[in-house]
């Protein structure tokens, strides 16, 4: 490269340009890099896999292991709005300016490493080793590593983990992952390690998983066999191989699906007392702290406003589930933008008994589908749809802001890029007819 780049957006930029496919599966690359970084940590490393659920399970875990007074560092991917979001240390995302010194590690390993010619790394390769770096420099207690796609291939699995945690295993990204929910275990189950513990919080895992854990010898608890959950009117309770955990407080993280990622994170927390204790306080203090923006996140207000960032239907049934347990809303309105790549008929059709009116809208990215093409997907599907069609999402948040009535219900969904659209000014409020963002 002609200059270094001296900001986060300048790194970012380059990052964009140094490789021919934004998304390239495979280790080859990043461990030449890796190790030409000299990359490890030395403490216990934590890495989520899963098709949903992925965040949930490490805002969870980051947020009882800050309780317990843990020093925890996370990495998280994709961002909302501001790509300092995808790595947090003590709860807070990084400054911009403590990436770039990482970024240009990235940079003059990646020449070392290809001994003449720079290793080519994706966008996605070349921003997960920076935040790597960042939080191997850190005097931490723990880290938290999510994967970004499948979990065999993925950069993240460059770094050895010392206890791997499987959510909902469904159908999304087969191009990459493979067709059905086996082949598509199996990738993920590749984040195991060999004598450290597995946790899979999918009560139905597929074969594949539990195949590939006896194959490694990896120390297998699957829910259901290994540790399950009580749920109760005013409390739920947890029970391990060794643990139980009495008169727990519901996650703040809404949804139906919470208590099951919960559940992992306890029986990762009990596969790992021996080198981070966890006191019963923190676990419900952390798990009444959670935080997780994007993730059936109910906004206060008035209109009622859901934001969510489902993006393939087993996320969008679980969306519609939590969205039935709400009560009643007189009209509910859709905000919807998805990848081209996704099952967009798919989700749409398990949203429509739900939605009167949609909000269709286009993305800032070439991978997005146009809100005309989605708006034909709908139209096959219920030829009598009631469409609106955006520019963006905040423009179609507007609109639906406009036209809805104070008992009325409007839901953002369909992907990072739909919710983080309404959150460029800020966290959406709205009051009857007016929309604007809220007071920082």
């Amino acid at each position: 490269m002609s200059s270094t780049p001296h900001t986060l957006d300048g790194w970012l930029a380059h990052a964009e340009t140094l490789h021919a496919r934004a998304i390239d599966l495979g280790l080859e690359r990043v461990r030449a890099v890796s190790a030409a970084m000299g990359l490890r940590f030395a403490c216990p490393v934590i890495t989520v896999a899963g098709t949903n659920g992925k965040g949930s399970t490490v805002a969870m875990l980051e947020s009882i292991l800050l309780a317990a007074g843990y020093r925890v560092g996370a990495y998280t991917s994709p961002h909302l709005v501001h790509f300092e979001e995808r790595c947090r240390i003590g709860g807070r995302p990084v400054d911009a300016q403590a990436l770039l010194p990482h970024f240009a590690a990235v940079e003059q390993a990646r020449h070392a490493a290809g001994q003449g010619v720079a290793v080519s790394l994706s966008y996605f390769e070349f921003t997960t080793l920076a935040i790597l770096s960042l939080l191997a420099a850190q005097q931490l207690d723990a880290v938290l590593l999510e994967v970004g796609l499948g979990g065999r291939l993925d950069a993240v699995n460059v770094i050895d983990t010392d206890c791997a945690i499987l959510t909902s295993i469904d159908l999304d990204h087969m191009e990459f992952l493979g067709p059905d929910r086996e082949s598509i275990g199996r990738e993920k189950a590749g984040i195991m390690r060999p004598g450290k513990p597995a946790i899979v919080s999918d009560p139905q895992a597929p074969q594949s998983v539990r195949d590939h854990a006896q194959a490694i010898g990896a120390d297998l608890r699957l829910a259901g066999r290994d540790f399950h959950y009580t749920h109760l009117p005013q409390q739920w309770g947890w029970q391990g191989r060794a643990q139980r955990r009495h008169s727990l407080a519901f996650p703040a993280l809404r949804g139906a699906n919470q208590l099951l990622n919960a559940s992992g994170v306890l029986a990762a927390l009990e596969a790992l007392q021996a080198v981070l204790p966890v006191a019963a306080q923190a676990v419900r203090e952390g798990f009444v702290r959670a935080e997780l923006p994007g993730r059936f996140q109910v906004l206060a207000g008035q209109p009622t406003l859901v934001l969510d960032v489902g993006h393939n239907p087993h996320a969008i049934a679980v969306l519609a589930e939590n969205l039935d347990s709400m009560g009643y809303f007189p009209v509910t309105h859709a905000v919807f933008g998805a990848m081209a790549d996704k099952d967009i008929a798919g989700m749409l059709r398990r949203m429509l008994p739900l939605v009167d009116v949609w909000h269709l809208c286009d993305l800032p990215t070439p991978r997005a589908a146009q809100a005309q093409q989605i708006a034909a997907h709908l139209r096959a599907l219920q030829p009598a749809a009631r469409i609106h069609t955006h520019a963006s999402p905040l423009e179609a948040l507007r609109a639906a802001a406009a036209a809805v009535d104070l008992a009325d219900r409007i839901v953002v969904f369909g992907s990072f890029y739909t919710v983080g659209g309404v959150m460029q000014e800020g966290l959406p409020r709205l009051h009857g007819k007016h929309l604007g963002p809220s007071p920082q």
